[in-house]
């Protein structure tokens, strides 16, 4: 990772915190992921050589950042949706602020819309860290678009396990995945499509 980046992820760290401090509602915050999970996002990604990869959840970006360096040292691509316009837009600046908007498709749409409409096997790397509610609807076209031997990694699987109970649970139970909690961040649901 270049000196320009690294700068661009602390400058955003701080405006997240800060900016997270002072909302009182939840859409006015920016939620970011914590640097040892981006760190660990970026090692996953090329580690699998994942050079499809799917964002669902963009605010502004600064999870986006770690995930399009690691894929493009793969000369690969991310889609990132996001369905707040102000959080798109602020996301798009920080792309191009960090010279990484060619590696990065950014999607203004519900994440269920997107991928209902997508083709099978679509990413090789899907990272979720949305409305965790809509989880469990989205599984079945999660499952779908992943492709086999596809990683998936659910944001917040520790600080909101209550809330990711139900969906956890019909991973687990679903066949031809292998699951582990990392305790990395706000803890990481590894998600592993066996095939």
């Amino acid at each position: 990772m270049d000196e320009k980046l690294t700068a661009l992820l602390n400058e955003l760290e701080l405006f997240g915190n800060d900016n997270d401090a002072r909302a009182t509602h939840r859409a006015e915050k920016m939620l970011n992921i914590t640097p040892d999970t981006g760190a660990f996002l970026a090692l996953l990604v090329r580690a699998t050589r994942a050079r499809r990869v799917l964002e669902i959840g963009t605010s502004n970006g600064y999870s986006t950042l770690w995930l399009a360096d690691a894929v493009r040292s793969l000369d690969g691509r991310i889609v990132t949706v996001e369905q707040s316009r102000a959080k798109s837009e602020m996301a798009r600046a920080n792309f191009a602020r960090a010279g990484l908007a060619a590696w990065i498709q950014p999607q203004l749409i519900d994440a269920g819309d997107y991928l209902t409409a997508q083709p099978p096997a679509s990413f090789d790397f899907v990272f979720l860290d949305s409305n965790r509610g809509e989880y469990v609807g989205w599984w079945r076209d999660l499952q779908r678009v992943l492709a086999p031997g596809g990683m998936m990694v659910v944001d917040n699987a520790v600080s909101h396990a209550g809330e990711l109970q139900e969906f956890t649970a019909i991973v687990r139970a679903a066949s031809g995945y292998l699951t582990a909690l990392v305790p990395v961040g706000k803890g990481e649901l590894l998600i592993l499509e066996e095939s």
